[in-house]
């Protein structure tokens, strides 16, 4: 083995010392030379012979107790004919160091993640190409002309191969009426020569690649099938041989399959109209301002921190937030919510969404790749080129396939010879049976189904963060909620200032606030909030401050120690008077102390959102059981729980203490999910099966949770649940049939029962109906009813 330099990059290096003890253990290791750089957090690691390998080098910085950092690609490919090419295309991959590559069929996509630094795009793609394939990076933009020109040609090719196919039309007409040799051998021979090899080109420079790869796929059947009918007839003809001919076997079965590959292109691009819809949301000019005049630009040329000016009826350019006026924007494109929200001076708006009212002047926030729709987009792609665990069954069968089905065609061939003793009717049954296996329609059941699903649920505000996700979603048994901003509106307001004796309204409030003011908690925005409206100072500053998770706030001025939190964080600081309150079921109530002793506290309430209750109903009706997760006190979880008909509840818990609640909810068979908001609930969240962040298009969110809800309407779970279990359905439809087909054609065409150009055509329709039967999904609908909300996402 020759030297081979990697540059690596760890992740989870918190300090030179760590860097030392991994360049150490790395060193230890036979034929390896490393270099680990902590400012960088690179590992410069240089292996010789006998050295581990790049995934024994993984699994040891694992071990020491960091990590390789990762890429992700996304790689279009062309080329691909069947479920043997995309599994083909997908082991090439899986066969360089460090990388792990997903392929869908039916997107001609590859997902690829690799170690940074061990195999770039530029070897991803040579090897692709190696393998007979085309491959280059996917580009956030809508299908090309390119795409459409293929097209165009592919229906040329199809109507020359319809015109050579009319002379045995007229034969097999002749032949029904009695009437034979209508058309001349030599004529027969013409024809099926120009379908053969030019009509069959694709089909045969395909297949060429695969056995040169040592593999087989769809074409190789094709091919094979119609080479020994065409063969065959050309023998029997130049020779003049008694025997009848087939080139209307081998002529049709190439006009059938190529009619059928044109169908099921045309169909699985109606299946990625979800994707393509999104992207064609983005506006290809903007209004920038300059100084005193407005340019129109191209939206590229647009810079962060530049001022943009909106009209009615045009749509957000990029990511920004208003500087000045008012208007309402459309954004159910994003949040599936049809009536528009009002946006004013302060608030984001979105890349994509439409203005449909007033005039607006907006900073620029987010560009490019960085815009929430962006990221939207990138996240049903991912979800579309990713592998939902019900499609591994078809994987292990596509890897086999075409080699069981030759072997088959060669045991119809001798068995049927020495049964009938007709050499004829064994080669037809057998070119039948080469020609009639489909699997296509296995490796097109899942991806269709999941590019309809994934790209219905994102154009009503639903992101599947993958397939797994999709398909866990509608086997959930337990869902926990989170209650502030989730079961309610996360919008509190103070509803009451009580002051202990020797205090005033204005001064607890005061101090409350001046101890809330950095918090990014609702209830303590809601306090500033509170004082800032009713003019309250609160510019008292603290030499250091000290936030309690789930607990409260303490802090210092000089020797005065301030506290303000629950009552149970006060009682457990043995704060004086902080027993003598009685517990609100109305309310939350902030306690503030000082030096021991209770000052007061501040009551706060929020609304429980209008659709929780149904929801919930939903929920139970559906065998789902409903649990509220909250830092709230019990007996204020009680009441909402109470409210809205959620049975179980676990209160006062602390962030780890809604992950142990989430682990005692498990039980064999049980599929636990949890929401929340996405950022607070975080620790939870990915302690559940089931992830669903609601309300939320951050980048957190977008990359951590499984399941997105961009509405804060909290019946877009009864969607997203009623879309997951619609999109697993027609998987399983998909996959039956498939597999039924292959199942029932297969015995048919070798027993004789199926004449080659039927069984051609058979073969066609079948990825044909597997693709249509996932187009259905189109006609889910949503049950959100339109309200007038102004929230947004």
């Amino acid at each position: 083995m020759s030297v081979q330099i990697l540059d690596l990059e760890v992740t989870g290096m918190s300090c030179a010392a760590c860097a030392a003890r991994l360049e150490k253990v790395l060193n230890r290791q036979a034929g390896l030379e490393a270099a680990v750089n902590f400012a960088s957090s690179r590992a410069i690691i240089t292996r010789g012979e006998a050295a581990p390998d790049l995934a024994s080098i993984e699994k040891l910085v694992e071990k020491t107790g960091f990590g390789l950092a990762r890429n992700e690609i996304m790689l279009s490919i062309s080329g691909m004919s069947c479920a043997a090419c995309s599994a083909r295309v997908e082991k090439i991959l899986n066969r360089l160091p460090g990388v792990t590559a997903s392929v869908n069929l039916a997107t001609e996509q590859a997902l690829v993640q690799t170690i940074a630094g061990a195999a770039d795009q530029t070897a991803l793609i040579g090897a692709i190409e190696k393998a007979g394939f085309s491959a280059v990076p996917v580009q956030d933009q809508a299908p090309s002309r390119k795409e459409t020109s293929e097209q165009h040609r592919a229906l040329i090719d199809l109507t020359v191969t319809a015109l050579f196919c009319l002379p045995f039309l007229v034969e097999m007409m002749g032949m029904a009426f009695g009437q034979h040799d209508l058309v001349p051998l030599w004529l027969q021979a013409i024809c099926a020569s120009v379908v053969q090899f030019y009509s069959a080109r694709h089909f045969y420079r395909s297949a060429w690649h695969a056995l040169r790869t040592k593999a087989a796929n769809m074409n190789v059947l094709v091919c094979l099938g119609t080479s020994i009918a065409y063969g065959f007839s050309l023998i029997v003809t130049v020779f003049s041989i008694g025997l009848p001919v087939y080139f209307e076997a081998s002529a049709f079965v190439i006009l059938l399959v190529s009619l059928g590959r044109l169908l099921e292109a045309r169909a699985r691009h109606k299946a990625a109209a979800g994707l393509e819809a999104l992207l064609n949301l983005k506006p290809e000019t903007a209004n920038r301002v300059e100084e005193d005049r407005v340019v129109t630009c191209p939206v590229t040329a647009l810079r962060l921190g530049d001022v943009f000016l909106l009209r009615p009826g045009e749509v957000v350019p990029v990511d920004g937030v208003v500087i000045e006026g008012e208007t309402e924007i459309n954004e159910s494109m994003l949040t599936g919510e049809a009536n528009p929200v009002l946006r004013r001076s302060g608030d984001t708006i979105y890349a994509g969404t439409l203005n449909t009212t007033g005039v607006l002047r907006a900073r620029a926030t987010s560009l490019g790749a960085d815009t929430a729709l962006a990221r939207i987009v990138a996240l049903v792609s991912r979800a579309q080129g990713s592998k939902a665990p019900i499609q591994r069954l078809a994987d292990r069968v596509s890897a086999v396939f075409v080699p069981a089905i030759i072997a088959i065609a060669l045991l119809t061939f001798f068995v049927g010879w020495v049964v009938t003793g007709s050499a004829s009717w064994s080669l037809v049954s057998a070119i039948s049976v080469l020609v009639i296996a489909c699997p296509c329609s296995l490796g097109l059941a899942t991806p269709t189904a999941l590019m309809v699903g994934t790209g219905k649920a994102a154009s009503v505000g639903i992101l599947f963060r993958n397939a797994e996700a999709l398909e866990r979603a509608c086997r959930l048994t337990v869902l926990a909620f989170d209650k502030t901003g989730t079961i309610t509106l996360g919008e509190p307001r103070v509803h009451d200032v009580l002051p202990a004796s020797g205090m005033t309204e204005q001064s607890l409030l005061g101090l409350a606030a001046a101890l809330e003011v950095n918090s990014e908690h609702p209830l303590g925005r809601a306090i500033v909030g509170e004082a800032k409206a009713r003019g309250v100072d609160y510019g008292m500053t603290f030499e250091r401050f000290r936030a309690v998770p789930g607990k409260g706030i303490e802090a210092w001025q000089g020797e005065d120690r301030y506290l303000i939190g629950t009552q149970a964080y006060l009682l457990s600081e043995q704060i004086d008077g902080a027993r003598d309150v009685v517990p609100d079921r109305q309310a939350t109530q902030a306690f503030v102390a000082r030096n021991g002793v209770c000052l007061g506290v501040v009551t706060l309430t929020d609304r429980i959102r209008p659709e929780a209750a149904q929801i919930i109903s939903w929920l139970r009706a559906s065998d789902i059981r409903s649990v509220m997760l909250t830092g709230d006190s019990q007996v204020m979880a009680e009441a909402i729980a109470s409210e809205v008909g959620i049975d179980q509840v676990s209160a006062a818990l602390r962030p780890e203490g809604k992950v142990a609640a989430i682990e005692a909810l498990r039980r064999p068979g049980q599929m636990i999910g949890m929401t929340g908001d996405g950022i607070n609930d975080a620790p939870a969240l990915a302690a559940a099966d089931i992830s669903i962040a609601i309300g939320s298009g951050s980048a957190a969110a977008l990359e951590t949770a499984d399941l997105v809800l961009m509405s804060a309407d909290l019946r877009a779970i009864q969607d997203a649940l009623s879309l997951s279990r619609a999109t697993v359905r027609k998987i399983k439809q998909n996959l039956a049939f498939a597999f039924g087909y292959n199942l029932a054609a297969i015995p048919l065409a070798a027993c004789g029962f199926l004449s080659p150009a039927i069984a051609g055509g058979a073969m066609a329709l079948s990825s044909v109906s597997v693709v249509t039967n996932s187009l259905l999904l189109n006609r889910w609908r949503s049950q959100r009813k339109p309200t007038r909300s102004s929230r947004g996402i």
